[in-house]
């Protein structure tokens, strides 16, 4: 059920509600999430559409308390790990830059790694609101800290991290974050959908 008290998304043509209903807060519970849930979450992301099924996608994660969380939390930003940290959960989602070979060519660079991944970012996002959580994606963080921490071979790249968690009332953050715990409207698909050319 949509949260009535939220300012109202308004499609311009029939979707499902999911998609209306999906949106990044910043103001998490603390709750622990039981392993199963997150487990699902990170399988919808699995099932993502890739080029030529290369499954560009990689997943590193921490459950809120486990020995991996400070660490993982470490390689937020100083603004995203300030509300983070009331998190359930932290994904980082990695993309392999090289595509395998298969004995019949060579390995080469991947043209597409970024959009597929970004591809399995989405279904996590869906599912993670599917489940009862959110999911919020953040690029604040330190890359290059975080390729040594999460012991990344080079072809791999961080893409993003995402917060996971239970929303809940957004008093306890600082108030011009709590001005923004709203779900964010779109560009007007005129502004972004075009028959024939770019206009």
């Amino acid at each position: 059920m949509p949260d009535t008290s939220l300012p109202l998304r308004t499609p311009n043509h029939p979707i499902d509600p999911l998609f209306i209903n999906r949106w990044s807060p910043r103001a998490f519970d603390s709750s622990n999430i039981p392993n199963d849930d997150l487990q699902t979450i990170l399988e919808a992301a699995r099932w993502a559409p890739s080029a030529f099924n290369v499954q560009s996608w990689r997943f590193v994660y921490s459950h809120r308390g486990d020995e991996y969380w400070n660490t993982q939390l470490d390689l937020l930003d100083p603004f995203n790990k300030n509300w983070a940290q009331n998190a359930s959960a932290l994904v980082f989602v990695i993309s392999d830059k090289i595509v395998s070979g298969d004995g019949t060519r060579p390995d080469r660079p991947s043209n597409y790694n970024s959009f597929d991944t970004g591809a399995a970012w989405a279904q996590l996002a869906l599912q993670a609101s599917i489940s009862g959580y959110k999911a919020h994606a953040m690029a604040g963080l330190y890359f290059d800290k975080a390729q040594e921490a999460l012991n990344l071979p080079d072809r791999y790249k961080v893409e993003i991290a995402v917060a996971v968690g239970k929303n809940t009332d957004p008093d306890f953050l600082v108030p011009e974050l709590q001005e923004r715990e709203i779900p964010s409207q779109r560009l007007s698909s005129t502004e972004i959908i075009f028959s024939g050319t770019f206009s």
